[in-house]
C-alpha cells in the first residue's frame, strides 16, 4: 500500500510541475502573439494527457490553490513586467493580455491592492 501511495504522490507533483511549466509557456505564447488567447483549464489538462478532475486534485493536492489561481498569478507577474518594463499603456497591455482594459484593471487591484498606472507610479 506504501508503495502506491508513493508512486501516487510522484505523479500528482510531476502533474503539478508540468501544469507550471506549461502555463509559463502558454502564457509567454499569447504575450507573442504565437496563440490568439488563453486556453480553458480542460484544454490545458488534455495539452497534459490529464483529465481536467485529475489536473485540478493534482494541483490542489500539492499546493492547496486551484489551479486556476497560479494561471492568474503568472498573468499578474507578466503584466508587472511588462508595466515595469515597458512604456506601454495598460490598455495596450490589457489588451496583449487579451482582457478588456477596465476589466484588466478591476483584475489587476483584485491581486495587488492597486491599479496597474498606481502600481507603475509606484516603482
Amino acid at each position: 500500500m506504501a508503495v502506491f501511495k508513493t508512486k501516487k504522490t510522484a505523479r500528482s507533483k510531476e502533474i503539478t510541475l508540468q501544469y507550471l511549466e506549461f502555463i509559463d509557456r502558454h502564457i509567454d505564447e499569447v504575450i507573442t502573439g504565437h496563440v490568439p488567447g488563453f486556453m480553458k483549464l480542460h484544454q490545458v489538462a488534455a495539452a497534459l494527457y490529464v483529465s481536467h478532475k485529475h489536473l485540478t486534485d493534482s494541483v490542489q493536492k500539492e499546493t492547496g490553490h486551484h489551479p486556476c489561481y497560479f494561471y492568474d498569478e503568472k498573468i499578474i507577474e507578466k503584466a508587472k513586467y511588462l508595466l515595469k518594463t515597458t512604456h506601454s499603456s495598460v490598455a495596450q497591455i490589457a489588451l496583449l493580455l487579451t482582457y478588456d482594459p477596465s476589466n484588466f484593471s478591476k483584475f489587476f487591484k483584485k491581486w495587488t491592492g492597486s491599479t496597474p498606472k498606481q502600481w507603475r507610479g509606484k516603482i
